[in-house]
């Protein structure tokens, strides 16, 4: 496996990751028009839906001059039965220089050992989402300067999130604390468990998840107005939290039942930020991909 691919967010240092934010941040304003200075060749391979990570992703390479191709499962030789190997294989015999891969999979990429080009990875079943780890991380780091005590609850369907086990892994690694709440049945460790009205008065950054319809074995048996009252942020749990934390959201975000409608662009909210902030990491990471070596801080 190539050295420059990032799989998961436990495969950074300390000081990569904070590399990584640095470049992120001066594609916003110093080094904004910086683009690779040979041809590029990318490839995006989303074997899931995906808007934000694929799109921002495809941003973030056409701005630093890259030629992008988007692939989808259907239509391609996987539905003639074509494995995830030959098919990445395919793509670096061709000429690739990177591939993002996105995969139902848990850790599809340990089937990709020898593939010698960088793989990003887009998401990996319930595992692991190492870009949007790093944009989240962006976001918190904008608005407190420091990830030391900084207390992060991650509610909603934690067990089905590959957000919430990235975050918890990254926080852990640069000095905050994450705590977990949500129905008890979506949540595997009991250790960092809170109420979600005692979380949401804990936390710094109150970060609510998506229910993963598509990763459940059963129909969730309550209905959205009684999630939302159970386990959402309502405006009644909102006004519990601190003067100065902040809402986050790996998005995409159903309104009226993880969080209520009017607090997505509350003056508190940084979803949109956060959405922001994926195209600044995604050009940072294909950057260090293709081996370029950090900007000088």
């Amino acid at each position: 496996m190539n050295k420059n691919s990032l799989l998961r967010i436990c495969d950074l240092t300390k000081e990569e990751i904070f590399d990584i934010l640095h470049d992120a941040e001066a594609f916003s304003c110093s080094q904004s028009d910086w683009q690779f200075p040979r041809r590029t060749l990318i490839a995006n391979l989303f074997f899931e839906p995906s808007t934000r990570t694929h799109f921002s992703f495809a941003s973030a390479q056409h701005q630093l001059g890259a030629s992008v191709e988007n692939f989808t499962a259907q239509g391609s030789s996987v539905e003639k039965g074509e494995s995830l190997y030959d098919t990445v294989k395919t793509f670096e015999s061709i000429g690739f220089d990177a591939l993002v891969i996105r995969h139902s999979q848990d850790e599809y990429f340990k089937e990709l050992e020898n593939i010698q080009i960088p793989i990003l990875n887009a998401g990996d079943g319930c595992g692991n989402h190492p870009t949007q780890c790093l944009l989240d991380l962006l976001t918190i780091y904008q608005e407190f300067h420091t990830f030391e005590g900084i207390k992060v609850a991650v509610i909603g369907d934690v067990k089905h999130s590959r957000v919430a086990n990235s975050i918890k892994e990254a926080m852990d690694m640069l000095g905050g604390e994450v705590c977990f709440s949500g129905p008890k049945e979506w949540v595997e460790t009991d250790a960092s468990y809170k109420d979600i009205n005692e979380a949401v008065q804990w936390a710094d950054v109150v970060m609510m998840l998506r229910i993963q319809h598509e990763r459940h074995q059963e129909t969730m048996k309550m209905s959205k107005e009684e999630y939302l009252q159970n386990y959402g942020l309502t405006k009644e749990r909102a006004a519990m939290m601190k003067p100065n934390a902040i809402i986050m959201h790996p998005a995409p975000v159903n309104r009226g039942v993880e969080i209520d409608s009017d607090l997505v662009e509350a003056k508190n909210s940084r979803i949109f930020q956060q959405m922001s902030n994926g195209v600044l990491v995604r050009k940072a990471v294909v950057k260090r991909a293709l081996g370029y070596a950090p900007f000088d801080r």
